[in-house]
């Protein structure tokens, strides 16, 4: 299907949206994210990780500090900018794609983008700190909003919704008008439905099924998908609990979602192997394009 286009140009950085397909790569700086937790805790490891991630097709980098897996706990801002400024100061100047800040936390965000990273990507809408899109007006930087329903530590007890793509189109709506208000550029915002975030599995699968129902909100539309854990439900009957078996099970399963949501209109998506979604984007894009 036929996605709408859009250009978001900030700061030295222009990314169009539409034919292609953008990639964004993850790296968590954490000892405890769902599926690499402490793997690229080293910021010298990190570091390494963002250039290869960038070698392999990553049109964006997302760099964050503090995991939001369910039932996570929240780490001090102190702990959190120790873990991600040293990252993205070594990363600032030698890579040629935009970093991303992914954060709840104003005085994380202001210190990010002053060492460098360009975009911000915060999982509640910037309704966690009300400073957060004071700093994003101030930068004049690209926000990406998502839906949660409830916190890392409550949005999996039992999520419920009597409209869930009207729900979460209203909670965009809102969440829109009230950055627009503080001076966020309307033309930068992006939107993240929030797979995993609040949503049963047959939420996450209703969602990826209907993204174009998110269109009207004329925003970019990024998904992350990669390794969450209702692929492993999905996929629980292959599961042998063999580590590197199952890891590789689960990213055939991450690439299969990233095809659909790609297909059905996602602008972005967030993952951890770049260069399997480049492959799998290679051909999607395709897809898109043909006729």
């Amino acid at each position: 299907m036929s996605r709408p286009e859009y250009t978001v140009s900030w700061a030295g950085h222009t990314l169009q949206f539409g034919a292609k397909t953008r990639i964004m790569g993850i790296i968590n700086i954490t000892p405890d994210s769902f599926s690499d937790g402490g793997k690229f805790f080293a910021c010298n490891d990190a570091v390494a990780h963002a250039v290869r991630l960038v070698e392999d097709g990553a049109d964006i980098l997302d760099i964050g500090g503090e995991s939001t897996r369910p039932f996570s706990e929240p780490v001090s801002p102190n702990d959190e900018l120790k873990r991600v400024i040293p990252v993205i100061e070594k990363l600032a100047g030698t890579i040629n794609v935009p970093v991303s800040i992914d954060t709840t936390k104003a005085v994380v965000a202001k210190q990010a983008l002053k060492a460098g990273a360009s975009i911000i990507n915060d999982i509640s809408a910037m309704r966690r700190d009300r400073d957060m899109a004071d700093v994003a007006a101030e930068y004049s930087v690209p926000v990406i909003m998502m839906h949660m329903q409830g916190t890392p530590q409550t949005m999996q007890v039992s999520p419920i919704y009597n409209n869930l793509t009207g729900e979460i189109k209203t909670f965009f709506k809102d969440s829109i008008e009230s950055a627009v208000k503080k001076g966020v550029l309307r033309s930068r915002i992006i939107i993240d439905p929030g797979i995993g975030f609040g949503k049963t599995l047959q939420h996450n699968l209703l969602i990826i099924k209907n993204l174009s129902d998110f269109d009207s909100l004329e925003s970019p539309i990024l998904i992350g998908l990669s390794r969450k854990s209702f692929l492993q439900k999905l996929l629980k009957d292959d599961l042998k609990q063999e580590p590197e078996h199952d890891m590789s099970l689960i990213e055939s399963g991450s690439q299969a979602a990233v095809a659909a949501a790609a297909l059905n209109g996602a602008h972005i998506v967030r993952v951890h192997d770049a260069a399997a979604a480049r492959r799998t984007l290679k051909i999607i894009d395709a897809i898109n394009q043909a006729g």
